[in-house]
């Protein structure tokens, strides 16, 4: 009892430290996916490994339904394909990102990124068939999140004018999927979908959600990703 009191003790004052509070209000989880990006796509190129590391961790459908590489549906959030490609991604990361996580709370944040990610991948395997990586599907889930954000918060004027000027961005966004080759844009609306519908069930920090919407919100989205996963196995019988 007296070690769990000293414990109690020793957690408040470390909560309640000046140390704590900085690293509280610092977007760390944002920080430290982009320096994880940064890490493998600079090991890729000072190693001459790059093609190896995009051959290994990019979503590739037959690797997955022929040979159980399930991981795949992860690892292509953290590969990019150049220089372009990363740079624009940790631009837009780094700007939506330090919102949501100052918003939802880094356990949170870190849940709907790598969730959406996963989204936009599982819905690519069942719709896409080309080589696809990069982490614009967890990214187009960030922007799914501020949608979420308008329709749950659409009396507050400020949320909603900013959930308008996402709106904006996305279908901006979608409109050059559609006139580029080579995007993966069925793995960009997997991954607005995700964004919008997982914090619904995670939460907002201090805010009761309707618990209808939470239900609801989880079985529709397992819904998704039991229907995409057989649609993409499917594919090739």
């Amino acid at each position: 009892m007296i070690l769990i009191r000293k414990l109690k003790q020793l957690y408040i004052e470390l909560k309640n430290s000046s140390f704590y509070r900085k690293m509280d209000e610092r977007p760390f989880f944002t920080e430290l996916i982009l320096i994880i990006m940064a890490f493998i796509y600079l090991f890729g190129l000072l190693t001459n490994t790059s093609q190896l590391i995009i051959t290994n961790g990019a979503m590739i459908k037959p690797l997955i339904i022929y040979y159980g590489e399930w991981w795949r549906f992860i690892t292509p959030i953290f590969i990019h394909l150049g220089f372009l490609h990363i740079l624009m991604n940790g631009i837009s990361l780094y700007y939506v990102g330090i919102q949501i996580e100052k918003i939802f709370g880094h356990i949170r944040f870190l849940t709907i990124f790598m969730l959406s990610g996963i989204m936009g991948n599982i819905i690519s395997f069942a719709f896409s068939s080309g080589l696809s990586a990069g982490a614009s599907t967890a990214i187009f889930g960030l922007f799914g999140v501020f949608l979420m954000l308008g329709e749950n918060f659409r009396d507050n004027f400020a949320v909603r004018q900013m959930s308008q000027s996402f709106l904006l961005l996305i279908i901006v966004n979608i409109v050059f999927d559609l006139l580029s080759s080579g995007i993966d844009i069925a793995g960009h609306l997997g991954g607005l979908i995700g964004g919008f519908f997982i914090p619904y069930f995670i939460g907002i920090p201090n805010y009761k959600m309707n618990k209808s919407k939470k239900i609801l919100s989880f079985v529709v989205l397992m819904i998704i990703v039991i229907f995409c996963l057989k649609t993409g196995y499917m594919s090739n019988n």
